[in-house]
Protein backbone atom coordinates (compact mmCIF):
# COMPACT_ATOMS: atom_id res chain seq x y z
CA UNK A 1 0.00 0.00 0.00
CA UNK A 2 1.32 3.57 -0.65
CA UNK A 3 1.58 6.57 1.72
CA UNK A 4 -1.51 7.77 1.15
CA UNK A 5 -3.57 4.34 1.19
CA UNK A 6 -2.11 3.97 4.47
CA UNK A 7 -3.34 7.25 5.92
CA UNK A 8 -6.84 7.10 3.71
CA UNK A 9 -6.85 3.71 6.14
CA UNK A 10 -5.81 5.74 9.21
CA UNK A 11 -8.46 8.55 8.70
CA UNK A 12 -11.35 5.88 8.09
CA UNK A 13 -10.63 4.18 11.33
CA UNK A 14 -10.45 7.87 13.26
CA UNK A 15 -13.51 8.62 11.42
CA UNK A 16 -15.08 4.93 12.50
CA UNK A 17 -13.54 4.92 16.15
CA UNK A 18 -13.91 8.13 17.33
CA UNK A 19 -17.07 9.21 15.87
CA UNK A 20 -18.78 6.42 15.09
CA UNK A 21 -19.09 6.95 11.09
CA UNK A 22 -18.53 4.88 8.26
CA UNK A 23 -17.67 6.51 5.74
CA UNK A 24 -18.03 6.62 2.34
CA UNK A 25 -14.40 5.52 1.21
CA UNK A 26 -14.84 6.87 -2.69
CA UNK A 27 -15.44 10.57 -0.84
CA UNK A 28 -12.65 10.04 1.72
CA UNK A 29 -10.54 9.24 -0.82
CA UNK A 30 -11.01 12.39 -3.22
CA UNK A 31 -11.27 14.64 0.22
CA UNK A 32 -7.60 13.32 1.34
CA UNK A 33 -6.17 13.78 -2.44
CA UNK A 34 -7.49 17.35 -2.52
CA UNK A 35 -5.85 17.93 0.46
CA UNK A 36 -3.04 17.60 -1.30
CA UNK A 37 0.51 17.42 0.45
CA UNK A 38 -0.80 18.42 3.72
CA UNK A 39 -1.56 15.41 5.10
CA UNK A 40 2.07 13.77 4.62
CA UNK A 41 3.45 16.73 6.84
CA UNK A 42 3.07 16.10 10.61
CA UNK A 43 2.00 19.66 11.94
CA UNK A 44 -0.09 20.52 8.39
CA UNK A 45 -1.93 17.11 8.92
CA UNK A 46 -3.94 18.46 11.91
CA UNK A 47 -6.41 21.12 12.60
CA UNK A 48 -5.23 23.24 15.64
CA UNK A 49 -8.47 23.41 16.78
CA UNK A 50 -8.08 26.00 19.18
CA UNK A 51 -6.65 28.37 17.05
CA UNK A 52 -8.91 31.15 15.69
CA UNK A 53 -6.85 32.12 12.41
CA UNK A 54 -6.48 28.31 11.61
CA UNK A 55 -10.10 28.19 12.00
CA UNK A 56 -10.79 31.19 9.94
CA UNK A 57 -8.46 29.70 7.21
CA UNK A 58 -10.12 26.58 6.84
CA UNK A 59 -13.41 28.51 6.13
CA UNK A 60 -12.06 31.02 3.82
CA UNK A 61 -9.96 28.29 1.84
CA UNK A 62 -12.25 25.04 2.42
CA UNK A 63 -15.66 26.43 2.75
CA UNK A 64 -15.68 29.35 0.43
CA UNK A 65 -12.86 28.41 -1.73
CA UNK A 66 -13.41 24.61 -2.39
CA UNK A 67 -17.20 24.12 -1.64
CA UNK A 68 -18.16 27.40 -2.65
CA UNK A 69 -20.08 28.29 -0.17
CA UNK A 70 -21.73 31.68 0.49
CA UNK A 71 -19.49 33.65 3.75
CA UNK A 72 -21.69 33.59 7.04
CA UNK A 73 -21.88 32.98 10.22
CA UNK A 74 -23.37 29.51 9.72
CA UNK A 75 -20.20 28.34 8.39
CA UNK A 76 -17.81 29.12 11.68
CA UNK A 77 -21.01 27.57 13.71
CA UNK A 78 -20.43 24.41 11.22
CA UNK A 79 -16.53 23.91 11.77
CA UNK A 80 -17.49 24.47 15.66
CA UNK A 81 -19.86 21.81 15.73
CA UNK A 82 -17.38 19.45 13.79
CA UNK A 83 -14.64 20.40 16.69
CA UNK A 84 -16.94 19.42 19.05
CA UNK A 85 -17.96 16.30 17.32
CA UNK A 86 -14.60 15.47 16.82
CA UNK A 87 -14.15 15.82 21.02
CA UNK A 88 -11.68 18.59 23.47
CA UNK A 89 -9.67 15.40 24.71
CA UNK A 90 -8.93 14.31 20.89
CA UNK A 91 -5.91 15.96 20.56
CA UNK A 92 -5.44 14.85 16.77
CA UNK A 93 -8.09 16.12 14.73
CA UNK A 94 -6.92 15.35 11.51
CA UNK A 95 -7.75 17.97 8.35
CA UNK A 96 -8.96 15.28 5.89
CA UNK A 97 -11.40 14.17 8.81
CA UNK A 98 -12.37 17.26 9.11
CA UNK A 99 -13.08 18.54 6.07
CA UNK A 100 -15.22 15.14 5.09
CA UNK A 101 -17.06 15.88 8.22
CA UNK A 102 -17.69 19.76 6.78
CA UNK A 103 -18.24 18.41 3.37
CA UNK A 104 -21.06 15.98 4.60
CA UNK A 105 -22.68 18.32 6.92
CA UNK A 106 -23.21 20.99 4.22
CA UNK A 107 -23.99 18.35 1.58
CA UNK A 108 -21.62 19.30 -0.93
CA UNK A 109 -20.35 15.87 -2.16
CA UNK A 110 -20.82 17.30 -5.74
CA UNK A 111 -17.75 19.25 -4.71
CA UNK A 112 -15.49 16.02 -5.50
CA UNK A 113 -17.61 14.74 -8.46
Amino acid sequence: MSKRDDLIAKYAADLKDKLGITPDMELLTKVVIGCGPSIYDADAETVAASDKSELERIKTNYLVKKLGLPDGPELMEAIQDVVAQYGSANRHKYRAVVYYLLCTHFKKQAAYA
